[in-house]
């Protein structure tokens, strides 16, 4: 299974990343791209322990729905997402926040599971664990600017 791992360095308040983290309008943003757009669960704000969200995009041209649940959470420091139905046989995405030197570290691991065996595992290799990765920093990339630039204060 692929482990996608990345370590950002935002000069910001723990508690400002961790919520934008599991905000699903700044998702929204992060994902614009993609057209990405919350179709079910918790459509808007922040999720929770609990609760799930459903996410309509497009990649590779194709439309795809998947809804994922949170499944871990201990605020500020942890929370965790999994997939509960979509076009991957499964992920689970971490999320950890630890402060360090006036600003904190976010951490992210990504396992998944593409579907299809073998053909999965080629694909893996071609494009799509480099397509997820790019998902992953442009996402980080967009908690980061929102945090450090207060532009966090128009979501939270």
């Amino acid at each position: 299974m692929p482990t996608i791992e990345l370590k950002t360095k935002i000069l910001a308040k723990i508690d400002v990343v961790f919520d934008l983290a599991r905000s699903i309008d700044l998702h929204k943003i992060s994902t614009a791209h993609t057209q990405e757009e919350a179709i079910a669960g918790v459509t808007s704000g922040l999720i929770n322990l609990g609760e799930t969200v459903t996410w309509r995009a497009k990649h590779f041209g194709i439309w795809q729905t998947l809804t994922s649940k949170i499944t871990g959470f201990e605020r500020p420091c942890y929370f965790a997402d999994e997939m509960v139905s979509g076009t991957f046989e499964s992920f689970t995405h971490e999320h950890f926040f630890e402060e360090k030197n006036h600003g904190m570290i976010m951490r992210d691991t990504f396992v998944y599971r593409s579907p299809m065996g073998f053909l999965g595992k080629l694909a893996d290799r071609w494009f799509l664990e480099r397509y997820m990765r790019t998902l992953l920093e442009k996402r980080n990339e967009t908690i980061k600017a929102f945090a450090e630039s207060g532009q966090w204060k128009q979501l939270l």
